[in-house]
């Protein structure tokens, strides 16, 4: 497996410089799809456009029934900073595993997919594919991502943002003040009472708003306010209770004010990652044998949200981060130099070996596929 990919080492950089050099963002990534299509159909994958509904979404096909892997691809980069997540690597890592497995055993050991999952930066093309039922029938999902840590399994949380309106009266601040119902400084007190309840907040937990609509003229008093808030929890029941007490403190607030609250979900909501232990143990192990240890994450620390803790609730699923630099962040302009560095070919070459050992392992031995999917119906990790 490993040698299937080495023969196809310079195609994936050549991939993944391409998308780096091209960024295109959420469900924009339109010259992504295509190239990344275009290299599974010469291979001989039967490639599905429009997966879900989804126009830069896709699934690739190498062999029929189960049992089934998953091997998912990310492409859309970040609005100003091009692909400082390093999507880049996704993409190609997915694509190689894809075809190495598919040169190493064709048909023979079951179905291999790449699928191809837009817009993990915000717009959720795995949970809108998740629902769809991409992947009813898979018997595991497999990724990795890039980073600055080289964790064996991602400690991701669930979030969603909400959209929360205020609707007032308009009036006159000093013309007929007592006639208006001033729906910003309603705004302005929810978020005075958010501040207090994130005081008592678990540490996982938070709210962070901000202000789309405060008004039209200072001499109006608005009878409309609008803002943005983004929840997050370490658990998707924890991100739930928080919802919640959003609607809560909103509903009170507009009690208190004499306004009319309305609060509405603006996002897909992201679930918390639910790790396939004994299948990152596999990948984590193959991927030693190319030189590069994973430990654990560091008790306590977060690395925020993604769409794959949507799929990790219907499948065994493995999101490892393998770092290619040694300190700072993604999402920085520093990032998204890294991802086309000399380190991150490297890297690219190891985990996509990895990976395809990793997917041929859930493809050849019914043992870990029920071990995977018994630890998975306990809801362990």
């Amino acid at each position: 497996m490993r040698a299937a990919v080495a023969e196809r080492a310079e195609l994936l950089w050549e991939t993944a410089r391409a998308l780096h050099a091209d960024p295109e963002n959420a469900f924009a990534e339109h010259r992504a799809a295509a190239l990344l299509t275009a290299r599974l159909e010469e291979a001989g994958f039967a490639v599905e456009r429009g997966t879900a509904g989804l126009p830069t979404a896709f699934t690739a096909r190498s062999g029929q029934g189960r049992p089934a892997v998953a091997l998912l691809l990310e492409y859309d980069a970040l609005p100003g900073l091009g692909h400082a997540c390093g999507h880049n690597l996704i993409a190609a890592a997915g694509l190689g595993a894809a075809l190495a497995v598919d040169a190493v055993l064709g048909g023979s050991a079951g179905c291999v997919m790449a699928v191809g999952t837009p817009a993990e930066e915000g717009g959720g093309g795995k949970a809108t594919e998740t629902e769809a039922g991409v992947f009813d029938g898979v018997d595991a999902a497999l990724m990795f991502h890039p980073g600055v840590h080289s964790w064996s399994r991602a400690p991701l949380t669930a979030q969603v943002q909400y959209r929360v309106a205020f609707h007032g009266r308009a009036a006159h601040p000093t013309g007929n003040p007592t006639e208006g119902v001033d729906a910003l400084a309603a705004l302005i007190e929810l978020f005075n009472v958010l501040a207090g309840l994130g005081r008592r907040l678990p540490p996982a937990s938070h709210v962070q708003g901000i202000i789309t609509h405060g008004g039209t003229a200072t001499n109006i008093v608005p009878e409309y306010a609008e803002g943005r808030f983004g929840l997050r929890a370490a658990t998707t029941g924890a991100l739930e209770e928080l919802t919640g007490r959003l609607r809560d403190c909103a509903e009170g607030v507009a009690l208190a004010t004499g306004t009319r609250a309305e609060t509405v979900r603006a996002t897909p909501r992201y679930e918390h990652f639910r790790d396939s232990g004994v299948l990152s143990d596999r990948f984590a192990g193959h991927l030693a044998g190319a030189g590069i240890t994973l430990t654990p994450p560091v008790p306590g620390v977060q690395l925020g949200s993604s769409d794959i803790g949507n799929v990790s609730t219907r499948v065994p699923a493995i999101h490892p981060f393998v770092a290619i630099m040694d300190d700072g962040s993604d999402h920085t302009p520093e990032f998204a130099a890294a991802a086309a560095s000399p380190r991150a070919r490297d890297v690219l070459v190891a985990v996509t070996g990895a990976l395809a050992c990793t997917a041929a392992d859930v493809l050849l031995s019914a043992d870990l596929r029920e071990e995977a999917w018994e630890r998975h119906r306990r809801g362990e990790d």
